[in-house]
């Protein structure tokens, strides 16, 4: 059990070690930005990220019709 932590941990630090040279070495050491909202190719075909389509749902609607209250009190 020690030994597969240990084996886990090592590969777990070697592999965030690779990640760190690529952002030092490469130019603009960033990652992708991979979010679908910035694909010029998904905003091509209308589709957009959950979250997005979550806040425009949630913006007050300034044409909606106040229903009438069914309750009686």
């Amino acid at each position: 059990m020690l030994k597969t932590l240990l084996f886990t941990l090592i590969i777990v630090a070697i592999s965030m070690a690779f990640f760190a040279i690529k952002i030092l070495f490469k130019k603009n050491g960033r990652f992708p930005n991979t979010h679908v909202g910035h694909s010029a190719a998904m905003r091509k075909r209308g589709i957009t990220c959950v979250q997005t389509m979550d806040a425009l749902e949630r913006v007050e609607n300034p044409h909606k019709i106040n229903e009438r209250s069914t309750r009686k009190s």
